[in-house]
């Protein structure tokens, strides 16, 4: 489930929102009425959408964005009078007054876009360190002089070896360099 920040400058507001979303399935981590609050909560969290409006005592709403971590988005929810006409990228924008549907809707979508991102980035291949590039190259170079293997047939063997111990590549080279060094 996404984490939920609710940020107004009035908590009569705040609350009103959060009572919004609450009721419509949606988990609200925290409910703030400055900008550093929010920025608070969000670190805390790590990923997530700030719902806020567009002022505050200690911070405008594209100083909160430009705070949040990677993993946060911002639904801003602003009255045209308050609007410039423009937005950091990344920012979700819903005018007042608001209609509860847009909100849930606009909300939901961004729900799904987090979630997509989330496992896109899952999905994506760890880059190695350049220790654990290391012990993979010892390990090819060891099964390469003792076995007389290329170095494509070295890299399949620990492949194949790290599959069917259920064990990472990195792990596998680790036991055939310390194995074939005994």
């Amino acid at each position: 489930m996404t984490n939920v920040i609710v940020a107004f400058s009035r908590e009569e507001d705040a609350k009103n929102i959060k009572n919004i979303l609450v009721r419509n399935g949606f988990a609200v981590a925290a409910v703030c009425t400055s900008g550093a609050q929010a920025v608070n909560s969000a670190d805390e969290l790590g990923s997530g959408i700030v719902v806020c409006g567009c002022r505050f005592a200690d911070m405008v709403f594209h100083e909160i964005y430009e705070c949040l971590p990677g993993g946060m988005g911002m639904l801003l929810l602003v009255s045209p009078s308050q609007w410039s006409g423009r937005v950091p990228e990344g920012v979700v924008c819903l005018g007042q007054p608001l209609k509860v549907q847009d909100l849930v809707g606009t909300l939901e979508m961004m729900v799904e876009s987090l979630t997509r991102r989330r496992k896109k980035l899952k999905s994506q291949p760890k880059e190695r360190s350049m220790e654990e590039k290391e012990i993979i190259r010892q390990a090819k170079e060891l099964l390469m002089e003792r076995n007389h293997m290329s170095e494509t047939d070295a890299h399949r063997y620990i492949q194949k070896c790290s599959m069917d111990s259920g064990t990472n590549m990195v792990e596998t080279a680790q036991m055939i360099v310390s194995l074939i060094n005994r």
